[in-house]
């Protein structure tokens, strides 16, 4: 896919079931296509059908709505990719004896329109012109089997949860799935973030085409889809599972939901525990003979958690860690009514007992090489206020200076806008500099403040998603940004799927996309080479967890220029990198499936926390709320 999937691919017009109010003097029939559009009959004599448009180009060229916005006119560069498609596509089809419908079919009219535009918008896709007429020079331009991949951020759910299903919406696009999941607009096109429609002229176009109208269902995000997208359905090697201690509480006859009080209360609320984490590792590594999959600790802080944090570490032996700011996650005092509350990484009375614990046990970096790895959320955040709680990098550079012997991998490298990228495009475009290159909220602080820190990386997870196929140049001022300021061994790469689909799409397109000339030699970007996408692909999160690659500590990471080499490389890492077993799913054990909450299963986790919580050494609360008498 890669290439396939980056350009804008405007889903085809679909219609919701909530009927517009027709006046009488409408024409439209009952149950007709028109009485199912949210447009007025005006703005409907301004429409046609999409599919009356006689020219069907693989990518769309102009905005296609889903009947519940206006469609803007055709754009004049949108004009000439389209002109520029039919001048290819119409050469091509007579040098290959096929008429230009048939031709548009192929992988060879997609290259087309990579081609066309490319020449309009800019070099952003590595395509070459003879894909057109070979389908096998793809190949050449797809990553390549001997790719060490390490996907530092994916996500599955437990099955009583359901958590997930607008992230998939954004990333399927508008259709029959995402309405039935109760999305009929862009779930994030809409305040805080800053509406409007992105590059290629798509209000909600969609990020993984290759999903097409699957079910948007919560069991989309459970184990055996888990294990199957990024073992059998994508490239990657090893795979971080992550896990959220974003909780809150909805207490029966209150409208507001608080956050918890106490561990058990957010475990009880999350869609995957650190337990649940360790099991799935445990589960996977154990069929496929090898290290396939690494879990992730719940970074709770302050005094009052200091407690489970050594049970985690006691417990199941967390490869690293994962917290969140914006989460309600700190326990700031011994109080059993208090309330959980946001942190930052450089509170010496929250944040720094919690770290203290872990680097107190430094016995388990002899099994857990990344022990020492906080993985901290921050950003997608949109609106203010700019503060480290919820994502701002001002927190950073004491924290990493004061913990040196930590490793701080900044998830999503602090961008601001949550899931839809234009702010940021406009700030781009604004003109407004940071010490000399486009100020992207939050990720060019970020960038500039850790230059000088040798313990802080950077993570693209959903932050790439986001931009490469509906921002491309959104993304890369962020790749360059980072190339420039962390280096290409201070990028990781992570996914953050299963939301988007099996990562394999953005695999593709990361190891295809370039920072086009015009941008790189306009701000000193660094090139984003092979060897710069070798190492955020997956050399960095190795050498930060100490896993083997096949690769000899003499060898350098540039291309093999021989096919043998290739066939020898792939050959050691498959034998470091057993496969799962095609049966996994027979092999899934009771004791997982019953700790994973499948249904049919015991699942009784709340009994299970609540014996957990108390052998920590927790007192029962025994107020009492409500009256007493006491006078006869």
């Amino acid at each position: 896919m890669g290439k396939e999937s980056k350009p804008s691919f405007s889903a085809p017009a679909v219609f919701t079931n909530k009927k517009s109010q027709i006046p009488e003097s409408s024409t439209r029939a009952p149950g007709s296509r028109e009485d199912d559009a949210w447009l007025s009959d005006e703005q409907l004599s301004k429409c046609a059908p999409a599919e009356t448009e006689e020219f069907r180009s693989p990518v769309p060229t102009r905005m296609v709505s889903n009947g519940e916005y206006m469609p803007i006119p055709q754009t004049e560069k949108q004009k000439r990719v389209e002109a520029r498609i039919k001048e290819l596509a119409n050469s091509a089809a007579k040098k290959l004896g096929i008429n230009r419908r048939k031709f548009l079919t192929t992988s060879g009219g997609m290259a087309a329109c990579f081609v066309a535009m490319n020449e309009v918008y800019g070099k952003f896709f590595d395509v070459d012109p003879v894909e057109m007429f070979e389908p096998a020079a793809s190949a050449t331009k797809a990553p390549p089997e001997d790719l060490f991949v390490f996907d530092d951020q994916t996500h599955m759910v437990r099955s009583s949860m359901r958590q997930g299903r607008s992230l998939r919406a954004i990333a399927q696009g508008p259709g029959a799935a995402s309405f039935n999941a109760g999305f009929l607009t862009n779930p994030f096109n809409a305040p805080p973030n800053v509406p409007g429609v992105d590059e290629f002229g798509g209000a909600w176009t969609p990020w993984n085409p290759a999903l097409g109208q699957i079910p948007n269902r919560g069991d989309r995000f459970q184990l055996v889809e888990y294990i199957r997208g990024f073992f059998f359905d994508s490239q990657v090697t090893v795979a971080i599972l992550s896990n959220a201690n974003i909780a809150v509480i909805r207490d029966p006859g209150s409208a507001v939901p608080r956050p918890p009080k106490n561990v058990a209360e957010s475990l009880a609320n999350e869609s995957l525990t650190g337990e649940q984490t360790a099991g799935v590792r445990d589960f996977v590594n154990q069929i496929s003979g090898s290290t396939r999959v690494l879990a992730h600790g719940q970074l709770y802080t302050g005094i009052g958690n200091l407690d489970f944090m050594q049970f985690q570490i006691d417990s199941f032996h967390p490869d690293s860690w994962k917290g969140y700011n914006v989460a309600a996650a700190a326990k700031v005092d011994t109080d059993p009514s208090s309330l959980f509350r946001q942190w930052r990484l450089d509170d010496e009375k929250v944040a720094y007992p919690s770290y203290e614990v872990i680097a107190r046990n430094r016995q388990e970096l002899k099994k857990h090489p990344g022990f020492f790895n906080i993985c901290v959320h921050k950003g997608l955040a949109p609106g203010p206020p700019l503060i480290p709680e919820r994502g701002f990098p001002t927190d950073i550079p004491k924290a990493a200076a004061d913990w040196p012997q930590f490793n701080f991998i900044i998830y999503h490298s602090c961008i601001q806008p949550s899931f839809w990228d234009l702010q940021s495009l406009q700030e781009i475009r604004s003109g407004v500099l940071r010490e000399g290159v486009p100020d992207i909220s939050w990720t060019t602080q970020f960038a500039q403040l850790a230059a000088p820190l040798r313990n802080v990386y950077g993570e693209i997870g959903t932050t790439f998603a986001s931009s490469v196929i509906t921002f491309p140049t959104v993304w890369a001022h962020i790749i360059g940004q980072l190339l420039k300021y962390l280096g290409d061994e201070r990028v990781v790469f992570g996914s953050d799927s299963l939301w988007y689909g099996n990562p394999q799409w953005q695999i593709e397109a990361f190891w295809r996309f370039q920072i086009p000339d015009e941008i790189s030699d306009q701000w000193d970007y660094p090139e984003l080479d092979k060897e710069a996408k070798r190492n955020i692909l997956g050399l960095n999160s190795a050498r930060l967890y100490k896993l083997r690659t096949g690769r000899g500590e003499d060898e350098d990471d540039h291309e093999h220029e021989h096919e043998h080499e290739h066939e020898h490389e792939h050959s050691r890492l498959s034998d470091i990198y057993k496969p799962v077993p095609a049966n996994f799913e027979s092999l899934i054990p009771n004791k997982l499936k019953t700790l994973l909450e499948f249904p049919g299963f015991t699942s009784d986790n709340l009994s299970k926390i609540r014996a957990e919580y108390l052998a920590m050494g927790r007192q029962l609360d025994n107020t009492r709320y409500g009256w007493i008498r006491t006078r006869v």
